[in-house]
């Protein structure tokens, strides 16, 4: 449901309370309107997340849920999905006061009302895309401000990027007549997107995904034809042509909206931004935008290299390039006087948390190298593509996975898609479902043991391992037996719960030896 209410544009000394601070995506709009020169102040669990490093740089510190926290310098409250404004106790205070409350993805429409806005979308790939795309534009001169849903390395430890310019845009024009550019992951749950106002849109990929909200495709492609449709006049939707799904989404939207222009990248798309792929080595991957005309020389930005494994990653850079390129154009500026900038910056692109992200390296008792990864991957598509990366990118090493399925709806959904993503590990243990609070167990029919025989079917050497001390002793002990690889092991934790306990564990236990 809708809120009524709204932040102001202009921010500066408005006293804001968040409910729910250390959310990911509350703790980035937290960064953003600090930034923009809001008061802050918040409240979560006394439980320690990543997210308290970056309230931490702010200076802030999350309070227990408390009536008290709403005093009278409160002018706002903005919460989190998760919490009842019948029940918190603070959002129970702020509306006896009569101070509007509103919610997180409500509250980011908001800000992207007040600038020149992109939305990242897609069922796969938002984080990284949005990463690269602040990462990318924090090497340019524009006035510009990133949120994503994820710390991004190159964000340095943060969830956002801020330009100089943007903050000196900011004083230049304090009353936003003058729009700089915002660019942000967009969530297609619940249709959580709706509340943004794009001027131009990503769309990496659309496929069957929370099934708990969206029964059928053709439910989740509605809501991203629906997205695509709050674009302006001649809006741009810069889509993965490659993917069925967003082709098809695209050209739903175009039937009822012709004007709407859209850009392909990919494999199979024409023009500046298709892919061709090149060659893995030294640690990078190298790829070339752009489609060769003839005896001319390519009319893209030609040769780039990235220095995270996958050809989704390609992906997700070009759609990167692809917009960062259309954003100059509309600044009134000529992408070619930025190519070797916007190179240099890709090359620099590490991942962001829990994307690929490389937990620590250790020996085994025989002395060869494990490499511990911990990836967000979390749909089948995801897994097979981020894992045939892997395969790849460390050609000569032993891939063991530890997964946690995250909600048993989407368990039962695509049971047999998830259970054959697994070709290019060479060992698999799956855990115990990770649940949600919105759905009921009992009556989706599936389990983590169920996965894990199912998975056995494709991939033979797959254990269930409900908790995680127990998959950890599997993995050591797998880890104790020569890898017969070159490079040793890769070891890596997968899902949208949190079993990336596992890698660490297994980690320490290394370590300690």
């Amino acid at each position: 449901m809708s809120s009524q209410e709204t932040l102001p544009q202009d921010v500066r000394g408005v006293h804001i309370h968040f409910v729910g601070i250390k959310g990911t995506g509350m703790a980035a709009l937290v960064e953003i309107l600090y930034a923009r020169g809001a008061v802050i102040t918040g409240s979560d669990v006394s439980e320690r997340f990543y997210t308290d490093e970056i309230l931490e740089k702010l200076h802030l510190t999350a309070l227990p849920f408390a009536e008290e926290n709403i005093t009278d310098a409160v002018q706002y409250v903005i919460y989190s999905s998760a919490y009842n404004p019948e029940k918190n106790p603070d959002l129970v205070a702020a509306r006896r006061r009569g101070i509007p409350i509103i919610l997180y993805t409500e509250a980011l429409g908001a800000v992207s009302r007040s600038a020149y806005s992109c939305g990242v979308c897609g069922v796969h790939g938002k984080t990284t895309t949005t990463g690269l795309v602040g990462t990318l534009l924090k090497a340019l001169d524009l006035p510009s401000q990133v949120l994503a849903g994820s710390i991004i390395a190159s964000f340095d430890g943060s969830c956002t990027m801020t330009t100089p310019e943007f903050v000196a845009h900011q004083k230049k024009y304090p009353a936003n007549d003058e729009p700089a550019y915002f660019v942000a992951e967009t969530c297609e749950y619940q249709r959580h997107f709706m509340a943004f106002c794009p001027q131009k849109i990503i769309l990496t990929s659309v496929e069957s995904d929370h099934q708990d909200y969206y029964p059928t495709y053709e439910d989740i492609r509605a809501a991203f034809t629906d997205y695509l449709c709050k674009l302006p006049q001649n809006g741009q939707v810069i889509y993965c042509a490659d993917d069925k799904g967003a082709c098809e989404t695209v050209s739903l939207a175009k039937e009822k909206r012709a004007d709407i222009q859209a850009i392909p990248y990919g494999t199979t798309a024409a023009g500046a931004y298709k892919i061709t792929f090149g060659r893995t080595e030294g640690g990078k991957q190298h790829f070339s935008l752009g489609e060769k005309t003839g005896k001319s020389s390519a009319n893209g930005i030609g040769e780039c290299a990235l220095s995270v494994p996958g050809e989704h990653n390609m992906r997700n850079a070009a759609a990167a390039i692809a917009l960062v390129t259309e954003l100059l154009r509309t600044a009134r500026k000529n992408p070619a006087d930025y190519t070797d900038k916007i190179k240099s910056a890709l090359l620099s692109f590490s991942g962001g948390k829990r994307r690929s992200e490389v937990i620590g390296r250790a020996k085994t008792p025989r002395g060869e190298e494990v490499i511990v990864l911990d990836d967000y991957g979390h749909h089948p598509t995801a897994i097979k593509t981020t894992l045939e990366g892997y395969r790849s990118f460390y050609k000569n090493h032993k891939i063991i996975v530890d997964f946690m399925s995250h909600t048993y709806t989407r368990t039962a959904a695509l049971l047999e898609e998830f259970a054959s993503a697994f070709g290019s590990a060479d060992m698999v243990i799956v855990n115990k479902i990770y649940g949600s609070a919105r759905e009921d167990a009992s009556a989706a029919g599936v389990t983590g043991e169920i996965l894990a025989a199912c998975t056995k079917k494709y991939n033979k050497n797959t254990i269930y391992a409900a908790e995680f001390d127990e998959a950890a002793r599997i993995a050591l002990g797998e880890l104790s037996k020569p890898s017969g690889a070159k490079d040793g092991y890769l070891f890596v934790t997968m899902g949208a719960g949190d079993n990336w306990k596992v890698g660490k564990q297994v980690l320490e236990t290394l370590w300690e030896r």
